[in-house]
């Protein structure tokens, strides 16, 4: 038994070790300063340089130059395309450019995206790098405007009612089907009604016609016979009507 207890003790001990272990390499790796790091082969100092010198070409770059990036033909120029194009979206309306703003570079996996803060007048704009990490090849080129917060819970606002209105339309229909299948049957109950009510009807109409038809037979009989012994001078007693053929 008191071994059993060594032995929890010193597994409980080698836990909280490890933990501590893990919460320190964890601290130490949050703490590393950002421009020390060797990225790959180049240094926050590299990859800030030519972020600012990319933010400051575009700022000095006239329509007339934007016009002409954007009819080079061929698929090497397709960033650079994209870019300048970007470019001209973000800072439409943002006013005079007055400097540059921050840097910060992040890695996440096999990504590595480096931003630059461009300030204007009316809001700044974010110039993004996007790196495949392993070797330092450039993926993609982005150009943002900042949002402020207002914009930022307005379209907060707007994706809330998107979802809320595609789920309430879902609802909706899923309703309907529903009461669909409820209406189906009762519909062709009806319909199976309609078509077993009308032979009934009509076996009806031949029965009813069966007396009618007796009845006039015998007021015929009736009349003929009266006539009969009319132009004989007799009796009605004296013969018998057997039968009465029509003639159409």
């Amino acid at each position: 038994m008191q071994q059993n207890r060594k032995v929890k003790l010193m597994k409980k001990k080698i836990s909280l070790i490890l933990g501590m272990c893990l919460v320190m390499l964890s601290l130490t790796a949050c703490g590393e300063d950002p421009k020390k790091v060797d990225y790959n082969g180049y240094s926050y100092n590299q990859l800030q340089e030519e972020l600012q010198n990319t933010a400051e070409a575009l700022v000095a770059m006239s329509d007339e130059e934007a016009e002409q990036y954007k009819m080079m033909e061929g698929e090497q120029y397709k960033t650079l395309i994209n870019m300048v194009t970007r470019w001209q979206e973000a800072t439409d309306e943002v006013g005079e450019y007055k400097e540059l703003g921050e840097f910060s570079i992040t890695k996440s996996g096999k990504t590595l995206t480096c931003e630059q803060e461009v300030v204007f007048e009316e809001r700044p704009v974010v110039l993004t790098y996007v790196f495949t990490y392993y070797n330092m090849e450039l993926d993609d080129i982005t150009v943002d405007p900042v949002q402020t917060l207002g914009e930022k819970m307005a379209n907060a606002g707007l994706n809330t009612l998107m979802g809320m209105g595609v789920v309430f339309i879902v609802l909706i229909l899923i309703s309907l089907i529903i009461y669909c299948f409820k209406v189906f049957p009762y519909l062709e109950q009806k319909r199976q009604a309609k078509n077993t009510a009308v032979p009934v009807v009509e076996n009806d109409k031949e029965q009813e016609n069966v007396p009618v038809a007796a009845q006039d037979d015998l007021e015929l009989v009736a009349v003929i016979a009266a006539a009969i012994a009319a132009s004989t001078g007799t009796s009605t007693d004296d013969f018998v009507v057997r039968s009465i053929k029509r003639r159409y």
